[in-house]
């Protein structure tokens, strides 16, 4: 193959590239992306680098900082848009393609390593996640990183690989905590359990005692500032995120949001949806010779190779850790799909029948494709999206010096909040008429559901009418309010002079 022209590459290079394009044209929109963008501009906007926020005066213990700290520092750069917080996900996911080829081509060739790398790329969630606001990148990056210099060193690499090992352990304690080090001991110790004897002297290649100091030195510090700066968070993350959340199915001491109940096992539901399409496409090249009555010597074949073992289980890890659990997202599959991907690159790799080749292909494509096509409809307004930034945008846009902030009655999106910059406000039906009542505005802008009828939008006040809508809210003005006290003053004014 030529050293200029390389066609896997482009064909990378195109997908992550459309990726990249994506970032910039999509609105956040509710719930997790402008929730995690509106804690990383704050934590830009007030330099604390300690305590990320949820809102100012509120401390936002749900996720230690790392993925806020590669978004505040984005702001810094690019300044506050979309594709700057959306850029460390999309780099975080670049670097995990890289460590899938470099597993693949170790433990065996070149096409299997750009087969593979393919493969995690266009799968579902691996897509998504590349550019999106969430902690999940950062989480797979350091936990792939582990397994992956783990599996190097027991293959006899050494060097730098040694020290990685510990550093995707920081990543994951300093991304999403301890849930790091559950990920990458499972499939650990399992694999240890079956091959101790033959790795007995690998393992000795790991700097074990400075690589454990390394890691309390880079991860301790801030846990424990974190905890002295606001008393109260590691009771919270640790017992609550780690323990609580998955043992409780109806957890109800989340203070962000609300306990994801789903049935026992729904984790494997989300591995078809998270590896779509390949994840389907190998089950059923598993499945189809044994209904046909024949042996699928491939697979066989792929899983009897050196290291495979280990490959299967770190896809299998997340699975099995959040099997029992209740509380659970799709996005936790993230972590698996690397090894899923390395399995299924070396079996889709070896595909040699002449129509089988636009196969794969088509099937690489599908997910870019498809997602590439979503993000040009909602860019252009054909597809609505659960995002207040036109709305925001538009109350910007008309608003003047004595009006009201942007007010969401009852209801305050994540969204409105990210795009206003902090400045929308949540208030009750009560809380409004005081705010009536008060007179201290020119005119009041307010964000009501568009499920409020005719009759029901006119009780606000006689001088109400709407000025637009999108797909969840309408706007509403109530006028004169600052200028009726105005007039009435003067008019007390003249009729005092008059006396």
């Amino acid at each position: 193959m030529s050293k200029r022209f390389n066609p896997w590459l482009i064909i990378l290079a195109v997908i992550m590239l459309s990726r990249f394009i994506g970032m910039a044209l999509l609105p956040f929109a509710d719930t997790t992306e402008p929730r995690y963008a509106e804690i990383a501009r704050l934590m830009a906007e007030t330099g604390d680098w300690i305590t990320p926020w949820f809102e100012p005066g509120v401390p936002f213990w749900g996720k230690p900082p790392l993925s806020f700290w590669a978004q505040a520092a984005a702001i810094k750069l690019f300044g506050v848009s979309e594709f700057s917080l959306r850029f460390p996900a999309w780099l975080a996911s670049l670097a995990m393609v890289w460590l899938v080829w470099r597993l693949a081509r170790q433990l065996w060739n070149v096409q299997a390593a750009q087969w593979s790398s393919l493969v995690f790329a266009t799968m579902a969630l691996t897509y998504i996640s590349a550019g999106a606001v969430m902690t999940d990148a950062f989480l797979a990056l350091g936990t792939t990183l582990t397994l992956v210099s783990f599996c190097l060193v027991m293959s006899g690499e050494g060097g730098k690989w040694r020290w990685f090992f510990f550093l995707g352990i920081v990543i994951g304690l300093l991304s999403k905590g301890p849930l790091a080090i559950v990920l990458t001991g499972i499939p650990i110790a399992l694999w240890l359990l079956v091959s101790w004897r033959n790795m007995t002297s690998n393992l000795q290649r790991l700097p074990w005692f400075r690589g454990a100091l390394m890691t309390v030195l880079l991860v301790c510090p801030w846990y424990l500032l974190a905890e002295f700066k606001t008393p109260g968070f590691l009771d919270y993350f640790i017992v609550g995120e780690h323990i609580r959340r998955f043992l409780d199915p109806g957890w109800v001491g989340d203070l962000y949001g609300s306990a994801h109940d789903q049935p026992k096992g729904m984790i494997w539901v989300f591995w078809l949806w998270a590896s779509f399409p390949w994840g389907i496409v190998a089950l059923l090249s598993l499945a189809l010779p044994s209904f046909r009555g024949k042996k699928n010597g491939t697979w066989r074949k792929t899983l009897s190779s050196p290291g495979v073992s280990f490959l299967l289980l770190c896809a299998l890890a997340p699975m099995l850790f959040f099997t029992l659990a209740g509380n659970t997202l799709w996005t936790y599959i993230l972590p698996s799909l690397p090894f899923t991907a390395i399995l299924i690159g070396r079996w889709v790799s070896e595909w040699d029948s002449r129509w089988l080749f636009p196969v794969r292909g088509g099937i690489a494509a599908l997910v870019p494709v498809l997602l590439t096509a979503f993000v040009g409809l909602a860019a252009t307004g054909w597809t609505p999206l659960k995002t207040e930034k036109e709305l925001v945008s538009y109350y910007e846009l008309v608003s003047k010096t004595d009006d009201s902030p942007l007010i969401y009655l009852d209801n305050l999106p994540f969204s409105a909040r990210f795009y206003s910059d902090g400045s929308a406000i949540e208030v009750t039906q009560d809380e409004l008429s005081h705010l009536q009542s008060a007179r201290a505005y020119q005119r009041l802008y307010v964000a009501v559901p568009n499920t409020w009828s005719d009759e029901k939008v006119a009780g606000l006040s006689s001088s109400t009418h709407k000025i637009m809508e999108n797909y969840r809210y309408q706007l509403l003005v109530i006028d004169g309010l600052l200028h009726d006290q105005q007039a009435m003053s003067g008019a007390n004014g003249a009729r005092s002079n008059d006396i």
